[in-house]
């Protein structure tokens, strides 16, 4: 078992971390279709550079466009969300790219 009891899944071939992030990606599918977002992607790697030196890279679970705007979206449990590797991931994100993580 999982240290956060989350339960990787498998649908369509894609394997997912959690049952909850293959759902959002089900219901993102759904929404691309309905012409709600658009380029919705998996797993986008971000460079986090800081002054040329690569200090880490962030994976999103999934990017997407909706309403003109570009949206990250990171699929978290309240326990992940507390994790320092994420926290100044997402810190470095906002510095860098001037993105604000949205936790679902």
């Amino acid at each position: 078992m999982s240290k956060y009891r989350n339960v990787k899944t498998v649908v369509d071939n894609i394997k997912f971390d959690s049952k909850k992030e293959a759902k959002r990606w089900f219901d993102l599918n759904m929404l691309q279709k309905a012409g709600v977002i658009n380029s919705l992607e998996r797993q986008k790697k971000f460079k986090l550079d800081v002054n040329g030196q690569l200090i880490c890279t962030y994976i999103a679970d999934f990017t997407y466009g909706e309403g003109g705007e570009f949206i990250v979206e990171d699929v978290k449990s309240p326990a992940s969300k507390k994790l320092p590797a994420y926290r100044l991931k997402k810190k470095l994100m906002l510095a860098i790219y001037g993105i604000e993580i949205l936790e679902t």
